[in-house]
């Protein structure tokens, strides 16, 4: 789809209700532009709470979006580090005290550590955590608020950007991941997020849950990884002296996409799953079935619920 066309119906964004949307990992990249780009269409007056490790980069964020008109309208930062699931489940309490209604759920946490697979004290891997554990307790733990909004006849809808369309397989025998190499670690996390989708919108079928695939975008991700070959990477993608900077996204273009994709191409409850210019990209690579997602789920909520 073309982003001319993309902007031009996001410029009709209109709520017949002040909107709730959290940002979890919203402090840079596509999260950052999404959010940005959902203040700038409606003005300011949309309850925005961006959650992430970075207070400096989010005072920034908070004070580029348009001043509200009402002074009920709250632009808010939540301080997480995401990667140990006791902070989640505070955060959430604390994300729920302030809201009763949630419309709009944007999940974009991860980094680019993947050779240096660190465990953290919660006993898990920290890559799995970014891109699974952490979302997943935040959609369970934030329902309450999302049914409330579908209650009231609001928009109810989750994105978790991450790889759908790149998955692969998954053993269920080996659901920590453990025993995989590097590719089929990354197939299977795609995959977790598409059975991930699919778990809360057979619990919660009133709710639009969706995966996205951002594809190449220009984002700080990887400039700071540990890894030669992923800042390598980064920088080859990010300067636009290298013919590599043609072929992504800039992040504000992915946040239109995004946007676009999360309001009016998942137009309607259930499990989506949405390409780089958020449009349908219905199961091509899919890699999931039935009952993976009901392993997965219910080994899921065992390893969350005691954290």
């Amino acid at each position: 789809m073309e982003l001319a066309t993309v902007k031009a119906q996001n410029g009709k964004i209109s709520f017949p209700y002040i909107p709730v949307a959290v940002f979890i990992g919203g402090t840079s990249g596509i999260g950052r532009a999404t959010a940005e780009a959902l203040a700038r269409y409606t003005n300011g007056n949309t309850n925005i709470i961006i959650v992430g490790r970075n207070r400096a980069a989010a005072d920034s964020i908070i004070a580029s979006f348009p001043r509200p008109s009402f002074p009920s309208v709250k632009h808010e930062f939540i301080q997480c580090d995401v990667t140990l699931l006791k902070n989640v489940r505070q955060t959430t309490n604390e994300i729920l005290s302030r809201h009763s209604k949630i419309n709009l759920l944007v999940i974009s946490t991860g980094e680019m550590e993947l050779f240096n697979r660190e465990i953290t004290e919660d006993g898990l891997d920290r890559i799995v955590v970014l891109a699974y554990y952490s979302r997943w307790k935040f959609i369970h733990g934030l329902m309450p608020a999302l049914a409330k909004a579908k209650e009231a006849n609001e928009d109810a809808k989750v994105l978790s950007v991450a790889s759908a369309g790149l998955g692969g397989k998954v053993d269920l025998e080996d659901l920590e991941l453990k025993k995989v190499s590097l590719i089929p670690f990354l197939r299977s996390i795609s995959t977790y997020n598409d059975l991930m989708v699919e778990g809360f919108a057979l619990h919660f079928p009133s709710i639009t849950f969706i995966h996205c695939s951002p594809g190449r975008v220009r984002t700080p991700l990887g400039s700071n990884s540990s890894s030669i070959l992923f800042r390598t990477l980064s920088f080859l993608i990010n300067s636009p002296f290298s013919p590599w900077y043609y072929y992504s996204l800039a992040p504000e273009d992915a946040g239109e996409y995004q946007l676009y994709g999360i309001l009016y191409t998942a137009s309607a409850p259930g499990a989506w799953r949405i390409t780089q210019d958020g449009s349908d990209l219905g199961k091509k690579g899919y890699n999931g079935d039935e009952n993976a997602r009901d392993v997965l789920w219910r080994y899921t909520l065992e390893v969350t619920s005691t954290k």
